[in-house]
């Protein structure tokens, strides 16, 4: 019995060992990414041409040397969210990034992706771009910030960058969400799936969740609207919910 209890004991200190271990490479991962992942490519306000002046001023040029697949930026205002946007080339598979950072390395905050069902003009119904919800704050943890009322009355607004194009969503929507995946549980060819999906983006049922009338900025959802939509898990630890924010575009610019 006593043999017993000691074999029990020792499972359970290396059971907490790994998990503790585990944990703590976690976040130093985010913490690294923090640091280096998304200012390096971004140019300080003295180096900044007036080609690139309304562009976020991102160097795109050396974010394709590091890495072709990127072909976006994403930035929220007020938000840890800036950064760049990829999407795996033929030949992987749509997790690529799931687990591995701008340098194709190892990494458990993997990257800000899209799938390959979305193109990658953003021409799409419904695009959905991941990233995870790490411990220190980085990648799209901070998308939470929008369950606080107030934060997410003060901030309407995301934006895509792109070479040569700037894209600008009217946020609407940020709720609490099953686990399912939007792109394979919809068929949004079909006009009436994609509208009663985007009904629902409205009104979402869900215990977490702050909307606004689009009504009130002029707005509505059409067949040809398109909607950004970020996912995030809602908690570090499990995967079985997601934690969404949608929003609407209502500008495509051309930049300087």
């Amino acid at each position: 019995m006593r043999k017993k209890k000691i074999f029990w004991g020792l499972l359970t200190v290396i059971f907490f060992g790994i998990a503790f271990i585990c944990l703590l490479s976690y976040f130093k991962s985010g913490l690294e990414l923090d640091e280096n992942y998304g200012s390096q490519f971004l140019e300080s306000n003295a180096d900044i041409s007036p080609n690139n002046a309304d562009n976020h001023n991102i160097n795109w040029d050396k974010l394709k040397r590091q890495n072709s697949d990127v072909y976006a930026w994403i930035y929220v205002p007020d938000t840890k969210i800036d950064y760049p946007v990829l999407q795996p080339a033929n030949g992987e598979d749509d997790f690529f990034y799931l687990t591995r950072d701008i340098k194709k390395e190892n990494s458990s905050a993997g990257a800000i992706y899209s799938e390959m069902q979305n193109a990658k003009d953003f021409s799409d119904p419904v695009t959905v771009l991941y990233g995870h919800n790490m411990a220190n704050g980085s990648m799209f943890a901070t998308l939470h910030k929008f369950e606080d009322p107030s934060f997410f009355k003060k901030h309407d607004s995301m934006y895509i960058y792109m070479p040569g194009r700037k894209l600008t969503y009217r946020i609407y929507s940020a709720y609490k969400y099953d686990n399912r995946h939007i792109l394979n549980s919809f068929d949004f060819s079909k006009k009436k799936v994609l509208l009663d999906y985007f009904k629902y983006t409205e009104n979402p049922i869900s215990t977490v969740v702050n909307t606004r009338n689009l009504k009130d900025y002029g707005l509505s959802l059409t067949k040809k609207s398109k909607i950004l939509t970020l996912s995030t898990c809602t908690s570090r630890m499990q995967g079985d919910t997601r934690y969404l924010v949608q929003g609407v575009l209502i500008a495509n610019e051309q930049t300087k």
